[in-house]
């Protein structure tokens, strides 16, 4: 009787797989890509177990959930033409803000444009490409987009002094929590984001022709201007520092950004923080992870009403959800011990104990660098059918869930996919998943190819069961710096007072980097001239405190590798070579 109800099961399995993947291929789902900004995976999906985000864990509950996925670039601008035109930081030769790819280095085919040459209505709200030069001054319209961009009003006023302070007067602060009744206009930008989007899901329901929504939400970027009430979900008594605050050992002046854009608020700039190294008070510490989780809850509470615009308008069952960051923020990599466990959330009088934070554990408070803190994002993707069952008529796959009300009831975990990815593995992975051919491969110099890819296709794997953790998966990054040692353009140098570039891997095993000689003029990097080098043993240092590369096994050998392949090949040839060593010797 059991082998009986088994392969009944196995059967039943087979036939819901076949029939999604014939749904998927049809090429008539709508795409929905929502993009936070900063956020790293400090959600509870990724079992963060103090965050409360109870919409994006339901949406994770029926998706593949991508739990090592790497952005190709720490930073909003270069981060984000990368994985929309699907090519690296230095194909698309922006590592700053100021230069626009179809000029400076060529007329790429973006995610969203593709979309549009097959018939799809292709629609930007908010901050989806980088605005200004990066974009052109009109976020790529209109090649990428059908209708003219939507930008909120009342962003005009996220730099402006609108924070109240303890001497009653506004400031510019980096903590900015408002009464939104008391803001210009009433309302603050995600809000009026969400109110668009779902307008314009409205107005595309009835259209008669598929659609490409791109729904970008400005935070938990800084300032954290955000509805004050959802600090009530983090109280501050029960905020806790993070662990481990020093600078990992033998880690090179060039690794560390020295958080410039931090100290640039008014309530940062009052502490009097010593430049490049000095500490942020704890108290003041202990507000800053309380503002960043607020700032998650609320972006959420966004993430829930979008959502629960597909079902009320019944386009839920025909729609692939797509959520991502452009790239981690302000927070160190000491999660691995309770990544995978159930998610759940503690009452607000527990103690807060998590690992997990905005805060760095190697007081680094930005991005800006190539640690898995920066570099590492969420990556949460929604097939209807097809990673989840259809629901039964009249039952709401996306309710919303008040956070404030929320329960704390358990989410299945989703699919999990632990190898490592790439955000440039978006675009060839939502084109296919739609049913649309995906891109070809990036020949070695694709300056002159308008469509290709620099990443791959993750839709097989969502046809079968998810290949074992491969060694040999890896995922590229890297940082462009001024000099050898950090001064106030470290974070964000312009492209001409570049002078040296961080190319680094990251396997399931190890990060390496290589910070080596780079000439701006030419985009060329000297990757025999190195100035110094990373490499993170990461079964036993999941928190890359401990840079080994130049221990008598490690440095020497990695130097001797031929420095004359293009990096990304000479970088995996190191990265392999060690993996193999380490192997033999009974390591891993």
């Amino acid at each position: 009787m059991l082998s009986i109800i088994r392969t009944c099961f196995h059967i039943s399995v087979l036939i819901l797989t076949c029939f999604s993947w014939e749904v998927v291929s049809t090429g008539k789902l709508n795409v929905l890509v929502v993009i936070a900004d900063d956020l790293r995976p400090t959600i509870g999906c990724y079992g963060d177990p103090v965050v409360k985000s109870p919409n994006i864990d339901q949406l994770a509950s029926k998706s593949n959930v991508f739990h090592n996925a790497y952005a190709q670039q720490a930073v909003c601008g270069p981060s984000r033409t990368s994985f929309l035109t699907s090519r690296r930081p230095d194909t698309t030769r922006l590592y700053d803000f100021n230069s626009y790819w179809r000029v400076h280095a060529g007329n790429y085919t973006t995610l969203p444009q593709y979309f549009k040459s097959q018939g799809y209505t292709t629609m930007s709200v908010g901050k989806v490409f980088h605005p200004g030069i990066a974009s052109n001054h009109s976020d790529d319209y209109p090649y990428s987009w059908s209708v003219p961009p939507y930008h909120p009003p009342s962003f005009a006023y996220e730099k402006r002094k609108v924070c109240k302070g303890i001497d009653g007067k506004l400031h510019s602060n980096l903590l900015c929590p408002v009464d939104v009744s008391e803001m210009p206009l009433k309302t603050l930008p995600d809000m009026e984001n969400t109110d668009e989007a779902v307008r314009l899901l409205e107005s595309a329901k009835g259209s008669g022709s598929p659609f490409f929504l791109a729904v970008g939400y400005y935070k938990p970027h800084i300032p954290f201007r955000i509805p004050q009430e959802f600090l009530k979900l983090y109280p501050l008594e029960n905020m806790t520092l993070a662990p481990d605050p020093d600078v990992p050992s033998g880690l090179p002046p060039v690794a560390y950004n020295p958080w410039v854009d931090i100290r640039t608020r008014e309530d940062v700039r009052s502490l009097n923080v010593s430049f490049p190294y000095g500490p942020i008070p704890n108290e003041f510490q202990l507000r800053i992870r309380q503002h960043y989780f607020a700032a998650v809850s609320y972006v959420d509470a966004q993430v829930g009403r979008l959502l629960s615009a597909l079902d009320d308008l019944g386009l839920a069952n025909d729609t692939i959800v797509v959520f991502t960051s452009d790239h981690g923020e302000r927070e160190h990599l000491l999660c691995s011990s309770f990544l995978f466990h159930p998610v759940r959330y503690p009452a607000p009088s527990m103690l807060v104990t998590s690992l997990d934070g905005w805060m760095d554990g190697t007081v680094e408070w930005a991005k800006y660098s190539n640690f898995d803190v920066a570099t590492r994002v969420p990556l949460i993707v929604h097939v209807p059918g097809l990673t989840s069952a259809p629901e039964r008529p009249g039952k709401r796959t996306f309710p919303y869930i008040d956070v404030f009300r929320h329960s704390g009831e358990h989410f299945s975990e989703g699919r999990r996919v632990r190898n490592v990815v790439e955000l440039v593995d978006l675009f060839p992975t939502v084109a296919e998943l739609a049913g649309l051919k995906p891109p070809p491969l990036c020949p070695r110099s694709s300056f002159d190819v308008l469509l290709c890819t620099e990443g791959s296709s993750l839709a097989p794997g969502f046809r079968g069961p998810e290949r074992r953790e491969d060694s040999e998966d890896i995922a590229y990054s890297q940082y462009p710096r001024p000099s050898d040692t950090p001064r106030l353009d470290s974070d964000l140098p312009l492209l001409a007072e570049i002078r040296v570039m961080g190319y680094s891997v990251r396997s399931c095993d190890y990060r390496y980097t290589l910070w080596v000689t780079f000439d701006p003029a030419s985009f060329r990097a000297n990757m025999s001239d190195v100035h110094a080098g990373e490499l993170y043993l990461l079964e036993g240092d999941p928190g890359q405190d401990h840079n080994v590369y130049d221990g008598s096994e490690h440095g020497g050998v990695l130097r001797k590798l031929s420095p004359r392949l293009h990096w990304p090949d000479s970088l995996r040839q190191h990265l392999l070579y060690f993996n193999a060593g380490s192997k033999a010797k009974g390591k891993f």
